[in-house]
């Protein structure tokens, strides 16, 4: 587990855009039962989340097209969260940092850690923006 004072800003890097912190494995289960499209974006302390990731979702938040409901989840934290939104998102397996977006609780888009990694912010967004247009 990292410390809350070591991982506060890089929540904030995405709650200030409006992602719902998701802590308990139950907010998982409430998250996904909600109707419509449901961003979930498993954070990191990896380089990777914060030089591509956590950029691209905040670059990806401007576009027109948004889904229904934005949460975060950090991986080392939010340990019931992030483990039961994992069991969503199979068959992929355990990435972090990763992005999944869902409609009616099933799994639609996927962007897994070896998507993101060497990857720009914009490239990020981009997949996201292309996601949000198809299924938002």
């Amino acid at each position: 587990m990292y410390p809350p004072e070591l991982v506060a800003p890089m929540k904030t890097d995405l709650t200030e855009v409006g992602m719902n912190e998701l802590i308990t494995a139950e907010d998982v289960d409430n998250a996904l039962k909600q109707d419509g499209t449901t961003l979930i974006v498993l954070n990191s302390v990896c380089g990777c989340a914060a030089g591509s990731m956590r950029p691209g979702v905040k670059l990806a938040m401007k576009h027109n097209k948004l889904p229904d409901h934005k949460t975060t989840a950090f991986a080392g934290v939010d340990k019931d969260a992030v483990d039961r939104a994992r069991k969503f998102m199979l068959p992929y397996p355990p990435s972090s940092p990763c992005i999944a977006l869902f409609k009616d609780g099933r799994l639609l888009h996927m962007i897994e850690r070896h998507h993101i990694e060497g990857r720009t912010a914009e490239m990020i967004a981009d997949n996201l923006k292309l996601a949000f247009d198809e299924y938002c």
